[in-house]
């Protein structure tokens, strides 16, 4: 190692930062956090500077570096873009052993600034040694998708306890894997979905028995977002990589699934029309009982769980059953889909309003609002509505839309083998005949959809045409 990575205590001690600029405000922003008394010494002061001054939250001494600006000072920054003052501040300090910083410099640092990962109390640095600080960056962020903002409040919950833990658990080793089984259980879930006060209760059941206070597992209601595995959230990532049971359905893409961990039991339970492998109230059950076996249980969906994806009920069953649950949103398909094909869902000319419908038939009908949904300036988005679609056609013309109304349908949007067919209300059903579009596909009614062609942005790998968009122009 060319540096002892060691965290430093500077609260109430001076810092020194020689230099107004930017950097330097980036380095005085670090030194705040960690409480420190920052003095600042330039002639001028970039304005994010000038305000911290304003707000009496720095000390500015308006005039340029002077050797003996140093001895009182508990460490120190040179980011002035002066390299014979930046030498001079590294040599005066080293001489007086006080920490210092000359910023893009390694050579003369006694200490560099990792990336860091702030989740207070909990707080983990990256660094390359000053080889590469936008390599450490990089590394941050991905760090920073496995590390959740609820890791501080779990330190401190930690800390709460940590007394009556080690009053409890003489052998560190006991101690150890109490902690262990404490992190990895539901207790981290419940602080991480900040519910501290069920989190609380669950510690003060562990600490009264060494055996489990409860073997009852968590369901996690997780969207996995239209199909595109890079629009899965950090949170649904987490999850999925910690779940002992995968309970998916018929929209979760193939990219999605294989996200979640390889040794979990997976358990399939799509709606086809006309074909359920297992029927909602089953599913509601199975939810239940998967839970109440201490198993954690990530209910994956494509989409959102909360926009047609039933998820309500769901979790409406695990609440009476008095099942801890999680729900993660996502990208629902219409914002998706409607994303990666070009087509704005509201646009200040074109739509003031967007409306999210189902076009599953249910008893021949459809038993929608026609005379709300063929009002002007609006879009309208039917979720599983290809089956239907004639059904749609007619009514909209029928409740006086224009026959030239144009409407795209979106297969399988955000993923390789996205394709758009645009046309109008007229034509579509010709359309459709000639491409035979595939479940899942959306359907977009709007003047919004004449702006597809221009904006459209994403080319599948499968497609060698912008946007996938196929030529159904008359």
């Amino acid at each position: 190692m060319d540096f002892l990575p060691i965290f430093i205590d500077i609260k109430d001690k001076v810092c020194l930062v020689i230099g107004g600029g930017d950097v330097a405000a980036r380095k005085v922003t670090l030194l705040l956090k960690a409480n420190s008394r920052v003095r600042v010494i330039s002639p001028q002061l970039c304005p994010n500077l000038c305000g911290l001054r304003d707000q009496g939250q720095i000390e500015h001494l308006e005039r340029s570096y002077e050797e003996d600006d140093i001895a009182d000072a508990y460490l120190v920054i040179a980011a002035t873009n002066d390299k014979d003052v930046n030498k001079q501040v590294y040599e005066k300090a080293h001489s007086l052993r006080i920490p210092v910083n000359v910023v893009d410099q390694p050579e003369l640092c006694t200490f560099i600034f990792p990336s860091i990962i702030d989740r207070s109390p909990v707080v983990a640095a990256v660094s390359t040694g000053g080889a590469s600080p936008v390599l450490a960056r990089l590394i941050r962020s991905r760090l920073e998708s496995l590390i959740p903002a609820g890791y501080g409040r779990l330190a401190e919950l930690a800390a709460k306890f940590r007394d009556r833990v080690k009053a409890k658990f003489n052998n560190p080793t006991d101690r150890r894997i109490f902690w262990e089984n404490t992190f990895s259980s539901g207790v981290a879930e419940r602080v991480f979905s900040g519910h501290m006060q069920e989190a609380d209760a669950a510690m003060e059941l562990a600490l009264e028995s060494t055996e489990p206070a409860s073997t009852i597992g968590e369901v996690y209601l997780v969207g996995g977002g239209p199909g595109d595995p890079d629009l899965v959230s950090f949170r649904a990532l987490r999850l999925m990589q910690q779940a002992d049971v995968v309970v998916y359905d018929r929209l979760v893409a193939q990219p999605i699934l294989d996200m979640t961990r390889r040794d979990a039991d997976r358990i399939y339970v799509g709606k086809e029309r006309d074909q359920h492998a297992m029927r909602q109230e089953e599913i509601n059950q199975l939810l239940v009982k998967l839970a109440k076996e201490g198993k954690r249980v990530i209910r994956l969906k494509g989409g959102d769980p909360f926009i047609f994806g039933r998820g309500g009920e769901e979790i409406d069953t695990l609440s009476a059953e008095g099942v801890p649950f999680q729900v993660v949103p996502a990208v629902t398909a219409a914002s998706g889909c409607a994303a990666y094909s070009g087509i704005p869902l509201t646009h200040r000319d074109y739509a003031q309003s967007v409306t999210f419908v189902t076009g599953h038939l249910k008893d021949g009908t459809m038993n929608l609002n026609w005379e709300q949904l063929a009002h002007a300036h609006q879009t309208i988005v039917f979720y599983m509505g290809l089956h239907g679609l004639p059904v749609i056609v007619k009514e909209l013309i029928g409740h006086g839309v224009s026959p030239d109304m144009p409407i795209a349908l979106v297969q399988q949007g955000t993923t390789e083998h996205q394709r758009v067919f645009t046309g109008t209300l007229s034509t579509i059903e010709e359309i459709v005949t000639r491409e035979r579009p595939k479940p899942p596909t959306l359907i977009i009614v709007g003047e919004v959809v004449e702006l597809q062609e221009k904006l459209s942005w994403f080319t599948p790998p499968s497609s060698p045409k912008r946007g996938a968009t196929s030529d159904i122009h008359d």
